[in-house]
């Protein structure tokens, strides 16, 4: 196999990673809202205890093994409710201030848990030593792998607080906004039953 045809799979299998992503999103969130209607659940419930609930399950999918799809299902079905300008904002902050147990577990622990010749390791770490800021931006950015190694090697690299929330944050925010964007316009199509 040559160098560009082993490249062209590598693509494709990102394309392909992707497009499960948006799936099992979309599906999460078609299965979230039809539950609702199904159970008469209704959403009319004052905006800023939605948006407190929203922050507080984005902040513990970050935390925990939650898979990501569960809580962009879950902003999903919310942006259909209410503003999903509010929506992204609200769950990006939740999901930045998840994020900080990686970095946190990188900032207090010793390096004993990480090979230097781990695949990635010493690159993702070259990155954040010398581009920190936009370093964790873009891993925040990219929806298909998991950011937190990146929190991880940004806290053994000792990246200081104010710099590495903003940069989650300046990540996460335009990745839910379009992810909120396009699954509701899935969901849309898929006439999804409207909530009592």
């Amino acid at each position: 196999m040559t160098a560009n045809s082993h490249s062209n799979v590598r693509w494709i299998k990102l394309g392909l990673t992707f497009a499960a992503f948006i799936f099992v999103s979309v599906g999460l969130g078609y299965l979230t809202q039809s539950l609702l209607a199904h159970y008469h659940i209704p959403l009319n419930v004052p905006l800023w205890i939605a948006l407190l609930v929203l922050f507080g399950i984005m902040v513990a999918v970050n935390i925990s093994v939650l898979p990501l799809p569960f809580g962009i299902s879950l902003m999903m079905v919310a942006a259909n409710h209410w503003n999903p300008f509010l929506v992204a904002l609200v769950g990006s902050l939740g999901a930045s201030v998840g994020e900080f147990t990686s970095y946190f577990f990188g900032y207090l622990g010793k390096k004993f848990s990480i090979d230097d010749n781990m695949i990635g390791y010493k690159l993702i770490r070259g990155w954040i030593v010398k581009h920190g800021f936009w370093t964790i931006a873009l891993l925040s950015f990219q929806p298909l792998f998991p950011f937190e190694i990146g929190g991880f090697i940004a806290g053994l690299a000792k990246m200081p607080i104010h710099k590495f929330f903003p940069a989650i944050w300046l990540g996460k925010f335009p990745k839910y906004l379009i992810l909120i964007f396009l699954g509701s316009a899935v969901l849309r199509i898929l006439h999804l039953p409207q909530i009592g």
